[in-house]
């Protein structure tokens, strides 16, 4: 019998509600994230990428239960983490956390190196001083800092340090799963280089289990085993990131890939013509969210959402009208020369 992946959702809901005013009718709620499944099996990272907007930082935080869900279940070796009272909860925390994008705004200014990191030692009641700041000492050198940065504040280090101090203060409970919630997004091209190279070090060392979340299709691609990608609070393909990149499936997949630069300049891209803006989460029908600006969009695709199913030799899913047949396969762009 397999054992369950680390994590899984399973129809996954975040629905926020929308201020009415004053004699105004009210608002559809904003659906941010709508219907996801997902799984990520222990020691993989998978990659969560899409447009500003779609839902990807909402979902990372939904799986770590930051924000409760509107429906839906999240389950972590099996079990339905939804169903926790706050104490269960708490120790379950161990086992999660995250790094956050901003590694400006997420480290208190006031406080030295040494309390940020132990600070969630602090709070799990986690060994004594000595062995806290033992600790400390460990995962600064685990994450390439000198033990001297212990009396430091965080004004003192550059964006990579600050965000290596954020990655060390998530791993001071030993958890086996992190979200990385677009983490080096704010970093320079060069910094950001370091800092994969730095997570994927600490994967193998410590047995991690990532959801990386990016807008930033490159780093995606260096650092994922697997790739989803999201439209406005829904998953629209996932696959293995070389069978993705290689050959996307879903419209909206190749739109985005479209927009890479090619790696030598007589490439020809797909050219997949995307129409219109964005659309509102509050604003989407029952049909595909991704219809209004689909270039192979049929009359039911307005009405019926188009599901997800398995596509042969992909191992993964992609948009159920790929899979039937439905829409064309996609075009690939000839070999680089």
């Amino acid at each position: 019998m397999n054992a369950p992946p680390l994590i899984e959702a399973r129809g996954l809901s975040k629905h926020f509600e929308r201020p009415r005013r004053l004699l105004a009718p009210a608002s559809p709620p904003l659906r941010a994230v709508d219907g996801v499944d997902l799984r990520i099996d222990t020691g993989e990272t998978l990659g969560l990428v899409g447009e500003s907007g779609c839902g990807k930082s909402t979902t990372g935080r939904l799986l770590l239960r930051l924000i409760e869900p509107t429906a839906g279940a999240i389950l972590h070796h099996g079990e339905d983490i939804t169903r926790l009272n706050a104490a269960a909860m708490r120790r379950k925390r161990r086992a999660m956390q995250i790094v956050f994008q901003d590694p400006y705004g997420s480290l208190n200014p006031r406080m030295r190196v040494d309390e940020l990191v132990s600070e969630p030692l602090v709070i799990h009641g986690v060994g004594d001083a000595a062995q806290r700041a033992a600790r400390v000492r460990r995962l600064l050198d685990l994450v390439r800092l000198p033990s001297n940065a212990v009396d430091r504040y965080p004004h003192e280090f550059s964006g990579g340090q600050r965000q290596r101090i954020g990655i060390a203060r998530a791993l001071a409970l030993e958890p086996e799963f992190v979200v990385a919630d677009e983490a080096v997004s704010a970093l320079d091209v060069s910094v950001q280089a370091q800092v994969i190279n730095l997570m994927r070090e600490l994967q193998r060392e410590l047995k991690l289990t990532y959801l990386f979340i990016s807008h930033n299709l490159a780093v995606v691609r260096n650092i994922s085993d697997r790739v989803a990608v999201m439209y406005l609070g829904r998953i629209v393909e996932v696959a293995p990131a070389d069978v993705l990149f290689a050959s996307p499936r879903h419209p909206y997949t190749q739109a985005l890939l479209d927009a890479l630069p090619g790696d030598h300049p007589s490439q020809r891209r797909m050219h997949v013509a995307v129409r219109g803006d964005l659309a509102q989460p509050g604003g989407a029908g029952a049909g595909c969210r991704f219809a209004s600006r689909c270039p192979h969009a049929q009359a039911r695709c307005a009405v019926e959402p188009p599901g997800l199913a398995p596509v042969a030799h992909r191992h993964e899913v992609a948009c159920l009208r790929v899979a039937d047949g439905s829409l064309p396969p996609p075009t690939q762009p000839p070999a680089t020369p």
